[in-house]
């Protein structure tokens, strides 16, 4: 059984849930009251009422010792919905991060080597699916009703709490080519998309999911390992695990048909590239190197619109871009050279290998900080910014307050059309 120690992270815990939102109209009071009451609860929750954290030891399965206890794997639903996410432990550890020079198929970005101190974290069993990510496109034309009804109208006191939908597909077939089975893994959305997505999923449940450090991604595949692949440095094991260019049909498959990795991540190989934070810079990992460093400290927050990573490879990559190391680099405008908008989505590639992208969340065992939290959601450069606000100025993008009270709002809409 695997156990790790937990490390203070950066920052300073915070130990309240997310505030609910401002409340709008009368209709809207009792329930305000009672987010106001729940937001400011006493601070150090106990580990029964925190997802995935038990107190007592548990006599069988994989899980996480921390100083707040046991980190153990959980599921939760997503709220309004029948959809279930599967969360598994990671344990904290020394990460060796990169290739080394002799790996085979290795690229000049991959190194140089360098050390990073991961905390514990859990990550999604599998690659986000079209069954949970539907959930957050449907925001869309829900929003669109809301406004059209006033309700929950977003202001600048509240606009902390507001989520951009995803417009409806511009041409719903290239995405679709693949299949829109709902247990196949997601694709085609940008990384500003997979953002806002763990920012709706997260005002929704209260708990802080976000996408993955890139050292925590290739922290996570490992497992403990230091070879090319975790089972080795051989791909001929790889069809095992993965579906890539030799095995996949030039296509996508439902996730959790091949075996998983050592710490229970299905698909962590091929299938499709999951977005990760970070950038990629021009000399790979340079800055970094000779250094022992927080995990925290080796995110390198994007400054420009691209590139930026994705790992794991995808159904249409070689045995060496789907290594644990392997690294690959987003090119959004040539990603959405048939986009006939302007200005071009910023929630959605028109171009291969667009087809090949998705992602899968984490969540800190430690509540981070407002300012960092953002940081995982938000916007990050302006020609993001400036092409949302664009959108929203035109009609063609809508904002939504989101909160726990969300799936009841829908429900009653649907109820009083």
């Amino acid at each position: 059984m695997a156990k790790s120690t937990e490390r203070s992270i950066a920052g300073t815990p915070r130990h309240t849930r997310q505030r609910c939102g401002r409340a709008l109209g009368t209709v809207w009071l009792g329930i305000f009251v009672a987010c106001i009451a729940a937001a400011n609860a006493p601070a150090g929750l106990g580990a029964e009422q925190v997802p995935g954290l038990v107190q007592e030891e548990p006599t069988s399965g994989f899980y996480v010792k921390t100083n707040r206890g046991y980190m153990v794997p959980y599921s939760f639903t997503i709220p309004g919905t029948d959809v279930a996410i599967e969360m598994v432990p990671i344990p904290g550890g020394l990460l060796r991060m990169g290739s080394p020079p002799t790996e085979k198929g290795r690229k000049a970005n991959e190194g140089p080597q360098f050390e990073v101190e991961i905390q514990p974290f859990w990550m999604a069993k599998y690659e986000t699916r079209w069954c949970e990510y539907q959930q957050y496109m449907r925001m869309y034309r829900i929003f669109k009703e809301m406004q059209s009804r006033s309700l929950r109208p977003v202001t600048d006191e509240n606009r902390v709490h507001a989520v951009t939908a995803p417009t409806e597909l511009y041409e719903p077939s290239f995405t679709y080519e693949k299949g829109q089975d709902p247990q196949q893994p997601a694709v085609t959305m940008t990384q500003f998309a997979a953002k806002q997505y763990t920012k709706w999923l997260s005002l929704l449940t209260g708990q802080q999911y976000r996408l993955p450090l890139e050292c925590e991604w290739e922290h996570a595949c490992r497992a403990g390992t230091r070879s090319a692949y975790f089972f080795g440095d051989d791909p001929a094991q790889l069809g095992d695990y993965a579906w890539y260019f030799d095995n996949s049909d030039e296509t996508t498959h439902p996730v959790g048909q091949k075996k998983p990795n050592p710490w229970g991540l299905y698909d962590i190989y091929g299938n499709v590239a999951e977005w990760c934070i970070d950038q990629v810079l021009e000399d790979g990992y340079q800055r970094f190197a000779g250094k022992r460093v927080t995990q925290w400290q080796a995110a390198v927050w994007p400054t420009q619109l691209y590139p930026r990573v994705l790992r794991g490879g995808h159904w249409d990559d070689t045995a060496e871009a789907c290594r644990s190391a392997a690294r690959m680099e987003s090119n959004d405008p040539e990603w959405k050279s048939e986009d006939p908008n302007l200005p071009l989505s910023p929630w959605w590639f028109t171009t291969d290998p667009a087809r090949g992208v998705g992602f899968r969340i984490v969540r800190s065992l430690e509540e981070l900080p407002d300012e960092l939290i953002s940081r995982f959601w938000e916007a990050d450069v302006e020609e993001i910014k400036q092409d949302v606000q664009a959108r929203l100025d035109e009609g063609r993008g809508v904002l939504g307050l989101v909160d726990p009270q969300l799936p009841e709002v829908i429900r009653h809409m649907q109820q009083n059309p």
